[in-house]
């Protein structure tokens, strides 16, 4: 009888590291919320993929002027900065893939899902442009618009300077906070002032819309003539695309007669739509001087003087200069003015995203935009000026949604599946190992469990969600799991047939099975492996559930099927080899044990007769 290995004289060492690794993953689940029970549920909710909750997938055309195709370069870029987007927006289990040589393809998980979608299918370079003119969408009844913009909230000043000092350098019309620290660009209204014939002189809000409020709308939109701003510096061509542009048209990019491209030219002055604060209002632009290239970082911060959030931004290169020119600009000819010309457009694929006013120039390349942000609309707004260049033009080509219901009977389906599974794999163990088929059982629930928690760790800190190729993945697992066992239990059976004890059996028939099951393993997470590393989309989901639970299974195998063998065997159900163990000598034809040869004995000579003498 070989020796008995390590594993054989100790295996509560190996149940041991089974139930610490269990533990580990437990508290790496709860993290923080350990000493609050109460919270302990929601965090053993697996993340699910959009094709079994509710999601948006969008197909998304590179369009590049003159009809080419898109470099793989441009592709890679887009492909990137999207991923960006959808990323810093929080979204788990977000996929971007290239199709083809011109096509994106966008999937998002989530009741925010659209939202996301939105996000990345806004394209075009991003561009700051001076605000000239600007107006609420409609006229509110029977008013006109004032000379001068009604006053927006009142301002404080930015972190890097003090009140005295801001109040001061304001009052003698030159420029405030110049110093290391970031300078506060502007201060933005949730809902800009609407047209108003008698605008209070006073610096507060009282003369202003109420935040969020809406005009009366009437039939006709607003002119230049009735917009705030100065209509000496916009071109006749724009005013009358102004006069004819209607924001509340689905189609309003192509009613003005504009294209993509003509979107993007950032040499031209334009017209353009924002919804400020709940409010539709529409905006002539002057030519775009900085641009989303320009930008070096863009980021959302709590602000320092009130409850409510700032964005800060940092300029490179020359866009430092060319946005500090801009600013000096505005501010000295058009200081203390909280609505156009004084305001700065955002532009984002022709749509104007925020219209910060300036309150002092920006010359060291660190700025701040303020006012009453809530944090997601810092965030967003950060977002958009991070990754707002794109490097091609992109047209939806098709948006698909999944619809919760749907997700839910996909769920429900693959869970249907994977238990008819696991059961039949159940019945054939109890059926032909009997005894046997315990262990084999605890170690697919003990595997079940691993991989559940696995899963929810990798949700939580990596973003993982389980899609219904990934169930796929979990189900075959199960063969996979039981394929090890059945190698062990074969083994250990052969070694029962040729007369071992039930001990010896145990140890021998581990170490000639040990091998096969590392094989085996090995072969299906290569393929796994293989399969991660060139398959796109869902393929990729089943890969890595298949590679996944390999891992689990020879965890599994070693930590608790052997270790459990070892201690089942110095029991007299199954050491004594009863009937129902599984491991019945008699049954399995074992033959009887060997008990030396035995001693071969001489057999008696006769004595020898002596014949007669012959007389």
């Amino acid at each position: 009888m070989a020796p008995p290995s390590s594993n054989a004289s100790r295996p509560g060492r190996a149940l041991a590291v089974l139930a610490a690794l269990i533990v580990v993953l437990v508290l790496a689940i709860l993290g923080s919320d350990l000493a609050s029970p109460g919270s302990w549920s929601k965090n053993f909710r697996v993340h699910l993929g959009l094709d079994l909750t509710s999601g948006t997938t969008v197909e998304l055309r590179a369009v590049k002027p003159g009809g080419r195709t898109p470099t793989t370069a441009d592709m890679q870029q887009a492909i990137q900065i999207m991923e960006n987007r959808v990323n810093a927006s929080g979204t788990t289990e977000a996929q971007v893939q290239q199709q083809g040589s011109d096509i994106i393809n966008v999937s998002v998980p989530g009741q925010s899902a659209q939202h996301v979608v939105d996000l990345v299918s806004q394209t075009a370079e991003l561009q700051f442009r001076q605000v000239l003119l600007e107006a609420p969408n409609t006229a509110a009844s029977g008013a006109t618009a004032p000379a001068s913009p009604a006053p927006a909230p009142s301002v404080s000043p930015s972190a890097s300077a003090t009140p005295s000092a801001s109040a001061s350098a304001q009052a003698a019309g030159g420029p405030g906070a110049a110093g290391g620290g970031p300078q506060e660009l502007a201060r933005r209204a949730r809902a800009l002032p609407a047209a108003s014939p008698s605008p209070s002189a006073s610096g507060t809000a009282s003369s202003a819309a109420p935040a969020g409020a809406t005009p009366s709308p009437t039939s006709a939109t607003t002119t230049w003539q009735q917009a705030q701003g100065d209509p000496s510096l916009v071109s006749a061509p724009v005013k009358a695309q102004f006069n004819k542009l209607n924001c509340s048209d689905r189609d309003w990019k192509q009613a003005v007669g504009y294209n993509n491209e003509q979107w993007n030219n950032r040499g031209i002055q334009t017209v353009s739509c924002g919804l400020i604060g709940g409010t539709m209002y529409k905006f002539a632009l002057d030519k775009a001087y900085v641009v989303g290239k320009d930008i070096a970082s863009a980021s959302a911060t709590p602000s320092t003087t009130s409850t409510s959030w700032d964005v800060n931004l940092n300029f490179k290169g020359n866009g430092t200069k060319q946005f500090g020119n801009l600013t000096t600009r505005m501010y000295d000819k058009y200081a203390g003015s909280q609505g156009a010309p004084n305001q700065l457009g955002v532009v984002l694929d022709g749509v104007v995203v925020s219209n910060p006013y300036v309150q002092t120039p920006t010359t060291n390349g660190q700025t701040l935009i303020s006012g009453t942000f809530s944090q997601n609309e810092a965030t967003t707004l950060a977002n958009q000026l991070s990754y707002g260049a794109l490097p091609l033009t992109f047209a939806q080509e098709s948006v698909q949604s999944v619809s919760p219901q749907l997700g839910r009977d996909q769920l429900d389906a693959g869970l249907i599946a994977a238990a008819l599974g696991l059961l039949l794999v159940v019945i054939y163990l109890l059926l032909y190992y009997r005894g046997l088929a315990i262990v084999a059982v605890c170690s697919l629930v003990i595997a079940g469990l691993i991989a559940y928690l696995s899963v929810v760790v990798l949700g939580k800190y990596q973003g993982f969600a389980l899609s219904l190729a990934g169930i796929a993945g979990l189900i075959v697992a199960i063969g996979i799991t039981a394929d090890s066992f059945v190698v062990y239990f074969e083994r250990l059976r052969d070694e029962v047939r040729e007369g071992r004890s039930l001990r010896a059996a145990v140890e021998r028939g581990w170490s000639r099975a040990r091998r096969t099951i590392l094989v085996s393993d090995t072969v299906s997470f290569l393929a796994a492996a293989l399969l991660y590393y060139f398959a796109i989309g869902s393929v990729r989901g089943f890969a890595f559930t298949l590679g996944l639970t390999t891992i689990i299974d020879v965890v599994v195998v070693f930590t608790f099927t052997k270790p459990m063998m070892t201690l089942l065997a110095r029991t007299k159900f199954f050491g004594g080899g009863h009937p129902l163990s599984g491991l019945d000598p008699s049954r399995l034809g074992a033959r009887a044990p060997w008990r030396g040869t035995p001693r071969r004995t001489a057999a008696p000579v006769p004595a020898r007769q002596t014949p007669a003498k012959e007389a």
